[in-house]
């Protein structure tokens, strides 16, 4: 970069404003989630849906299909088209909008819509409604398009109502400690749901839980003139968890049974005999029942096979064991044109990765490898025999799409290459996806794409929401970890005068050592900015990817528009790089991801425009976590830190999630004394604000009120804010609030 062109830019940013188009400034309701302007600022885009393999879109007042070669629309109905065909059938309640309308039949001419009473399946070639089912008060409800049969929770109780009408209740021993037909497992191992309908819809597989071995946590409602207890069931690690069954409801016969899994013991001195649960699936005839069944150490996992009729353990289809841990994390799933093959998920070769089993437990062949992770199985495109799947091959930050043909496992890319791309497959064949994708600089673009060749129609280039706003920099780069060999990936979000300087200096090349040296030579006199470390840091979790902004939060620029540089890094233990990047935390949670912000923060105090004085850290739940974990590990290097949602120990953390990446406390005493927070209260120096939700569910204030009691017996001073009757985050409004609370918390102690 040459001189004059440095100085050519300095000189253009020293240009008075009267001089220049005047842009916006951000609130945060512009920005935050909840605010009175969000969704105005939010990139363009298009509700779709599938109709087999013809594309839908779904809007409020109209459904329309969408030629995939030519992109053009043509309308299938209005919403008063709707309204006037459901109440011709005596329905009460009009339909309110289309942007959820589905259309269940890849070969009729049937769409599903819903109201607050009724769930209604409308021809809309005869007009007339053809099916109706109520659903005023329901839980859980779980519909199956092939019997036409719904499954839900009421009181409790678990029913089914067949297509006729009929009712089946089955069960009559529901409570808050027997929970049926719901999620398990506190939503861990991929579990999102309690009940399973069989592909020809005429069986229910369902989970039963039996919580009430486990400890209540005294939660408390203060709305009513006298506070109510409101207990949670939280099973704390190394204390006693559920037990659950799986039963299997036979709609033709009425009867249910339960498979025969093994038998739990659930005394004290049992723990270990713990069974979790999870990725339940049938087999195409119906005739099966697959289950991933996980012991509570989480090192050793079996697939296995169960007769729906009889409920008998056939047999063990495959297991994978670990010195760690074995995730779980997605059902096998069949192919379509062979009913005796299937798909299988694993990370046993260090990446998550497809191979190839049959119905009796063979493994046929690995079908993707490489240093690389399949991030999600999409579906399959019967003609050409692939399954459709998305991954990070082409660069850890970016998710790209594949077809990978299920005998040789040759890829086909499906898009351009770049950024961030999820899709979702055509319901008939597959022939067709449609890819909704960003990268650093798009904020959105959808195409339809043809899962044969990858021959796209481009749908939507969204415009830039932010154009009349002045907006920061955002800027990616890498950093060693604290091995001194693992790439990890950062983002930084930097006033917009500085933006400019960097991007004169520099050309662009941030992270180059030649690169800030002649920022050092050239700007001596460079304005330095406090700079907030935002951090999460723990599994499942990433920060940094190819969307638009490098997927930095709105909280971030609205920061950098106030004056500060806002710095995000993905340590190790985050997801996407492998098991091994993942696993590198087990039984030591916090300790190698400080290490590796740290060499963050080495990285930051590189850099010349960095105040090194006025650092501060702020994240929320791990990053919670990791927030106190810096202030108090490293309590000379930030100043300020504001923590969310906190874990302190994680011997309060509940059973599934903790015991996987720290073993019980019985089993590892040392890990559990390490990592706990509560002997650092004495650490504090800086000033740390910590803020919850009164009536968290998934970290209880037990742990924030153990590190305040700390505190005091320390003499040492943090902050504590609450909010009455919010979780684990803050939802509508409250969010524009506490974002509020956060900025205000840095403007007045590292500004």
């Amino acid at each position: 970069m040459k001189i004059r062109g440095i100085l050519i830019a300095l000189t253009l940013l020293l240009i008075p404003a009267t001089m220049t188009a005047q842009k916006k400034l951000f609130t945060l309701e512009d920005l935050n989630f909840g605010g009175r302007n969000y969704h105005s600022l939010r990139p363009q885009n298009m509700f779709l849906t599938w109709w087999g393999d013809q594309l839908v879109q779904t809007d409020v007042e109209e459904c329309s299909t969408i030629n995939p070669r030519t992109g053009k629309k043509q309308t299938l109905f209005t919403l008063d088209d709707v309204n006037r065909w459901a109440g011709s059938n005596g329905t009460t309640h009009e339909v309110r909008h289309l942007m959820s309308a589905t259309f269940p039949y890849a070969d009729k001419p049937i769409v599903a819509v819903g109201n607050r009473n009724a769930f209604l399946l409308i021809d809309f070639k005869t007009k007339q409604v053809v099916w109706q089912d109520s659903i005023s008060g329901q839980q859980a409800n779980d519909w199956s398009p092939q019997s036409k049969a719904t499954a839900y929770v009421d009181g409790n109780q678990l029913f089914v109502v067949d297509a006729e009408g009929r009712k089946h209740q089955l069960t009559t021993d529901g409570s808050r400690d027997i929970v049926y037909g719901q999620s398990v497992h506190r939503d861990e191992f991929g579990i999102s749901k309690g009940t399973f309908w069989s592909p020809d819809g005429q069986r229910l597989a369902f989970y039963r839980m039996d919580q009430s071995m486990v400890t209540d946590y005294p939660q408390v409602d203060i709305d009513p003139r006298e506070a109510e207890h409101q207990p949670d069931k939280y099973p704390m690690a190394g204390m006693n968890a559920h037990v659950v069954s799986i039963g299997v409801f036979n709609l033709a016969t009425g009867k249910t049974l339960y498979l025969q899994t093994p038998a739990v013991d659930f005394s004290a001195t049992s723990l270990q005999s713990t069974l979790y649960f999870t990725n339940i699936s049938w087999s195409p005839d119906a005739k099966h029942v697959f289950v991933q069944e996980l012991n509570r150490d989480q090192n050793h996992c079996r697939l296995v096979s169960y007769d729906a009729e009889t409920g008998k353990r056939e047999y063990v289809l495959c297991e994978e064991k670990s010195d760690k841990y074995v995730e779980p994390l997605n059902p096998i799933m069949f192919l379509p044109w062979n009913g005796n093959q299937f798909i299988m998920q694993s990370q046993r070769d260090g990446y998550n990765h497809l191979y190839l089993y049959t119905i009796k437990g063979e493994c046929v062949k690995q079908l993707t490898s490489g240093p690389w992770v399949v991030m999600q199985v999409l579906g399959f495109n019967e003609k050409t025999r692939s399954i459709i799947i998305a991954s990070n091959e082409k660069h850890p930050l970016q998710r790209n799409l594949y077809a990978v043909d299920a005998w040789t496992g040759k890829r086909t890319p499906l898009d351009n290459g770049e950024g961030v791309h999820r899709a979702v497959l055509s319901q008939g064949s597959g022939a067709l996806l449609y890819d909704k994708w960003q990268t650093p600089t798009t904020p959105n673009n959808i195409d339809v794409v043809s899962t044969k060749d990858g021959k796209a129609q481009r749908l939507l280039t969204a415009p830039d929401p932010w154009a009349d706003y002045e907006q920061p920099g955002y800027l990616s780069g890498t950093i060693k970890a604290a091995d001194g060999k693992t790439d990890l990936y950062w983002r930084m979000v930097v006033p917009r005068e500085l933006s400019g300087i960097i991007a004169a200096a520099t050309g662009g090349e941030q992270n180059s050592a030649e690169a800030n040296s002649s920022l050092f030579t050239l700007h001596s006199s460079l304005k330095k900015y406090p700079t907030v470390v935002y951090v999460y840091g723990g599994p499942h979790a990433h920060n940094v990817d190819a969307s638009w902004h490098w997927a930095s939060r709105s909280w971030e620029t609205y920061m950098a528009q106030k004056g500060y540089i806002v710095f995000i890094l993905d340590n190790r233990g985050s997801e996407n790089r492998g098991r091994d990047f993942e696993q590198a935390t087990f039984r030591q949670l916090g300790q190698v991801e400080m290490q590796d912000q740290m060499k963050g923060v080495e990285f930051l105090k590189s850099l010349p425009y960095v105040d090194s004085n006025r650092l501060g850290v702020h994240g929320w739940s791990f990053g919670g976590f990791m927030t106190i974990s810096l202030m108090t590990n490293y309590p000379d290097v930030f100043k300020v830190g504001v923590a969310g949602g906190p874990v302190i120990d994680w011997q309060w953390y509940e059973v599934m999630y903790g015991e996987r990446y720290m073993d019980t406390p019985q089993q590892n005493p040392e890990g559990y004394a390490k990592t706990s927070l509560v002997s650092k209260a004495k650490d504090l120096k800086g000033k740390l604000q910590i803020i919850i939700g009164y009536n968290d569910p998934t970290v209880v204030p037990q742990h924030a009120l153990s590190f305040l009691k700390a505190c005091v017996e320390a003499g040492t001073q943090p902050d504590f804010f609450v909010y009455p009757g919010e979780g684990h985050n803050m939802m509508g409004h409250a969010s524009v609030h506490l974002h509020e609370r956060i900025t205000q918390y840095f403007e007045d102690y590292l500004k």
